[in-house]
């Protein structure tokens, strides 16, 4: 199971663990993702998406159908 953003494209980032004796490993980030359906109107039908949080509030501020063709013209939603 992949850790993208199906919206936004986000995916994990690296870095590293910093300990007080200053020794460092690398760790990752992940994005923060749930499994979200949304009702589409336009196709009159249920989609599934793995989306971050940030890209939720996105959807509810523009709407799904919005959102969707944005993503689909940068290349992002895997449907």
């Amino acid at each position: 199971m992949s850790k993208v953003c199906q919206v936004s494209g986000k995916r994990p980032l690296s870095g590293n663990n910093v300990s007080h004796a200053h020794n460092k490993t690398r760790r990752k980030f992940y994005p923060n993702l749930h499994k979200k359906r949304y009702y589409i109107p336009e196709e009159d039908k249920w989609i599934t998406l793995k989306v971050s949080t940030s890209a939720m509030r996105t959807i509810n501020k523009n709407g799904i159908s919005k959102v969707l063709r944005e993503a689909r013209e940068n290349g992002n939603v895997l449907i």
